[in-house]
């Protein structure tokens, strides 16, 4: 090596700034979102809680920012410029009214049968609408029910979190917010029903009741 010139050294984790920049590589480099254990897997165990809300602090002014969905890390276009990067012939993932139905309660009241979400809607619910939002990776067979019959229940995925920009599912928004968006017929009272807490009173044998009533 010449007298003069600088040795290149092999970084290393232990500064902080390292660390930081390891996750931040990752989580660039990452086919798909990344939770903190994924990432420390590859950071030699390291705790990359601080590194990751310090990454989160420093993109939340760029053009791209570090999100957390469904307690996974990734990079996404800043809200205030999605426009700008969107195509002029857009297809959306249509839902039919079925289906919208039944992955609202899957939400609200997961992990759910599908003969509770039928006791909840008041009508049979086919495999194909279950089908459909599998295909779509919004819902996901979380088990069975030990109860006779063991049936299959579903609950919503870490997708369904992204794509429709939650956290967690906390927040989900409550009836108040989706009748003021018009989002709800105030008429259909069984379908409202269903976005109640399971604790706040009525049933689910007492909503489907109430449908068939009505």
């Amino acid at each position: 090596m010449t007298e003069g010139t600088p040795q290149r050294t092999q970084p290393t984790l232990n500064a902080p700034d390292d660390l930081v920049r390891a996750v931040e590589a990752l989580l660039f480099a990452a086919e798909e979102p990344l939770s903190a254990d994924d990432l420390a897997a590859h950071l030699e165990g390291a705790d990359v809680r601080a590194a990751l809300d310090e990454l989160r602090a420093l993109y939340s002014t760029r053009g791209v920012v570090l999100v957390e969905r469904g307690k996974r890390w990734q990079f996404q276009t800043a809200p205030d410029l999605a426009h700008l990067l969107r195509r002029e012939r857009e297809q959306p993932r249509r839902l039919s009214r079925a289906a919208t139905e039944v992955l609202a309660i899957i939400a609200y009241h997961e992990p759910v049968s599908r003969a509770e979400i039928e006791s909840i809607r008041g009508v049979q619910t086919s495999a194909g609408t279950l089908d459909v939002l599998m295909e779509a990776g919004w819902v996901r067979p979380a088990g069975r029910r030990e109860v006779p019959g063991r049936p299959v229940i579903y609950a919503t995925t870490p997708d369904f979190l992204s794509h429709f920009g939650l956290t967690s599912r906390r927040d989900l928004p409550g009836i108040d917010e989706l009748k003021a968006a018009g989002l709800l017929d105030p008429v259909e009272e069984a379908f409202t029903a269903a976005f109640a807490p399971d604790d706040a009173g009525e049933s689910a044998e007492d909503v489907a009741g109430d449908a068939q009533s009505s």
